[in-house]
């Protein structure tokens, strides 16, 4: 361990399913909680991500096949991708909710990288108000303006995140090299908000960083292209595997929307797509703490 260092198909579907559970208090659309009287709840927006079978869509090049390509009409070009994260050997950061991240696309300049920090809160049977209301509670409202709100919209599970994301300048890489570990701790250490670093006490957020270790990088690569009139980027990551001997690849189709309406229908238009495709595959993948427990 490192010592101490220096800082139109969505209409079909709102017709039914959507709209109807809206309008019966669903669950799965969440059921509307107050907020504190004095701290409104943050209007997140969503994004939906959906898993796909690696052994169905990757050629063994460990590329998206042609065919999954022209269904969603993306070129055959794609956007590479690093990241990494922060925490101790007993994930102490992670343990509290928060995740601290490095990443490094391709298009940015060789010196600069994308720092972010993430609260996350879990939501429980499909109730996101009352994860809204939480998070209000803990200073994560309406009024906050340093952290965008998200509820990630996975299979059958939901997470609410706030992010705080920074872009930052290293000197001394090239290409897709990521920050390495020392340098990756002293720009997370001088740039740490706030409500990250005294979220446990005084300090809290930078003292687990300071002993904190890398784990990754990881590489991923990027395909963008459309589905039913909306932006899809379709990710595939190597992690490397618990012994490892090898890599499991992870396939993720996303997009993002502004209305929870509009995330349940498309949640389900994608998933039967994807199934009809024989494409789909039934779980949440935890990407992050995989990365996080393997390396």
């Amino acid at each position: 361990m490192l010592k101490k260092r220096n800082e139109n198909r969505l209409l079909k579907l709102v017709r039914t399913t959507a709209v109807a559970a809206v309008l019966a208090g669903n669950a799965v659309l969440g059921t509307a909680m107050p907020a504190a009287a004095d701290s409104a709840p943050a209007v997140p927006d969503y994004e939906v991500k959906l898993f796909m079978d690696p052994s169905v869509v990757l050629d063994s090049n460990h590329e998206l096949k042609s065919s999954v390509r022209d269904y969603f009409g993306m070129p055959s070009s794609k956007t590479k991708i690093s990241v990494e994260y922060l925490d101790t050997d007993d994930l102490d950061i992670n343990k509290e909710g928060w995740d601290v991240r490095v990443r490094k696309l391709e298009n940015y300049d060789d010196d600069e990288f994308e720092l972010t920090y993430k609260m996350r809160y879990p939501i429980v049977d499909g109730n996101i108000d009352a994860a809204l209301a939480q998070a209000a509670e803990d200073g994560f409202d309406a009024d906050e303006d340093d952290y965008e709100a998200q509820v990630d919209w996975g299979y059958q599970k939901q997470t609410l995140s706030f992010s705080n994301k920074k872009t930052v300048s290293h000197d001394g890489y090239d290409g897709m090299d990521n920050l390495d570990e020392d340098d990756a701790i002293e720009e997370a250490i001088d740039h740490a908000p706030g409500k990250f670093e005294d979220w446990n006490g005084s300090n809290w957020g930078t003292d687990l960083l300071d002993d904190a270790d890398k784990k990754g990088p990881v590489d991923g690569k990027r395909w963008t292209g459309e589905w039913n009139g909306r932006e899809i980027d379709v990710e595939v990551y190597a992690i490397i595997q618990e012994d490892g001997s090898g890599y499991d690849y992870i396939v993720e189709a996303s997009f993002k929307t502004d209305t929870r309406i509009e995330a349940a229908a498309d949640h389900d238009l994608l998933q039967s797509d994807l199934t009809e495709e024989g494409w789909f595959l039934p779980t949440d993948e935890l990407k992050t703490n995989m990365i996080l427990n393997r390396y």
